[in-house]
């Protein structure tokens, strides 16, 4: 098992989630996230109509678990539907999943994940 994660930017969250239900994923977390890689120019962002600089740019950050199978696939329709060609389109980071635990039903390991 596997816990994928990918940071992708706001604007093509949608477009990457329709692609996993697409796909049959049978689920996802995410939060909102900021964050910086190799580009760190200020950008002005806008909170409560008051405009400042930061390094930091806002992303999402999505959390896919998957059997083992499902890694290459997941990662290519992240990667795929994700990239908008520029600098920042995000990341993809695959890690191994110790194991899972359903709190309703009590299933373990990839069971829990079907």
């Amino acid at each position: 098992m596997k816990m994928i994660i990918a940071t992708v930017k706001p604007h093509k969250f949608d477009q990457v989630t329709a692609a996993l239900i697409k796909a049959d994923v049978l689920g996802l977390t995410t939060c909102e996230v900021r964050g910086f890689g190799r580009e760190r120019k200020d950008s002005t962002e806008i909170s409560r109509g008051i405009a400042y600089r930061t390094k930091l740019k806002p992303m999402v950050l999505m959390m896919v678990s998957v059997t083992d199978e499902l890694v290459e696939p997941v990662k290519k329709i992240i990667a795929e539907t994700a990239n908008t060609g520029e600098i920042s389109s995000g990341k993809i980071f695959v890690l191994n999943l110790e194991d899972v635990l359903r709190i309703r039903t009590g299933e373990t390991g990839e069971t829990a994940l079907l």
